[in-house]
Parts: structure tokens; sequence; C-alpha cells
């Protein structure tokens, strides 16, 4: 899996909304009832740990209200969050300021793939990927048992 999210560590992050296209949204409001026109990045905050409703958000404004600008994560951002961050739609997270960069960005390429879909890739592994039968002789073929066996079979059939 490509590594789409960019990491911020919180010394380096702007506190705010920098920018009139910058449009902040609160972990309890609907998304769907916000006006996107015109924004270039939505910050999505995590109060705490414990509580994963922007995850929700982010899915919604990446798959049903086809966002294409910045997601940001913000708040109480954990390095073990931010592989789900990044399968939830973010495209950037500013990490909480104890956490450590180098780790965060390890936790993005502890995986190749995965079997299921997600925001950036709706479609399971199974979907698109081209399975190739096993090359030893001793799989089984679809009319049963094992090509020796059959071949076994044959041999006997023939005396």
């Amino acid at each position: 899996m490509s590594n789409t999210l960019k990491l911020i560590a919180a010394c380096e992050a702007p506190t705010g909304a920098t920018s009139p296209n910058v449009l902040q949204i609160a972990n309890d409001v609907d998304p769907r009832s916000v006006n996107l026109a015109g924004v270039d990045r939505v910050d999505l905050h995590f109060p705490k740990f414990t509580d994963g409703r922007a995850y929700s958000q982010a899915y919604l404004l990446r798959r049903r209200l086809g966002f294409t600008g910045d997601l940001r994560a913000t708040g109480d951002v954990l390095v073990d969050e931010v592989l789900q961050m990044q399968r939830s739609g973010f495209s950037s997270a500013v990490l909480r300021a104890d956490q450590n960069l180098a780790h965060a960005q390890t936790q993005l390429t502890r995986f190749a793939r995965f079997y299921q879909g997600d925001a950036a890739h709706p479609q399971p592994l199974f979907a698109h990927a081209t399975v190739s039968p096993p090359s030893d002789t001793t799989h089984t073929s679809p009319k049963g048992g094992t090509k020796q066996n059959q071949a076994r079979l044959a041999a006997g059939a023939q005396a």
C-alpha cells in the first residue's frame, strides 16, 4: 500500500484555521450539513484517544461526498492510529506533541496490502487480484484427486 498520509509534528503545525479555505468541523457535526464549496482543507478533531467519530466523518467526506482536498486529523492523534486514519481517507495528520514522527512513519509502511477495501481503494483485494494455480504437481484438479493419483488411475486402467 502506498503511503498517502502526510505526517506533521505538533511543533510544526499552525494552530487553527490559517486560511478562509480551511474548514474545522467539530466531531459532533454531520459533514453532509456543511457547505464544502471553495474548501481546500477540512480539519477533523480527535478530542481524545477513545473518540473515533472523526474516522466516520473522514470516510463520509471522502467516499460519499467526494471531497478531494486535504483531510487533516488534529487533536489527540497517536502513532498507532495513523494507519487507520490513512485507510479512512485522511491525507494529513498532526501528531500529538509527545508522539515520535519516525515511529508514525514506520506504522504506515508496516503492511503492503489489505484484504478489505478502504476509502482510497474500495475494492477488496480478491476483487482485483489475479489468482494463478500452484506450480507443484500435487494440487487438486477440477475432476477431483491430485494429478499424480489421476496419472496412476489412468495407467492402471490401460493395463
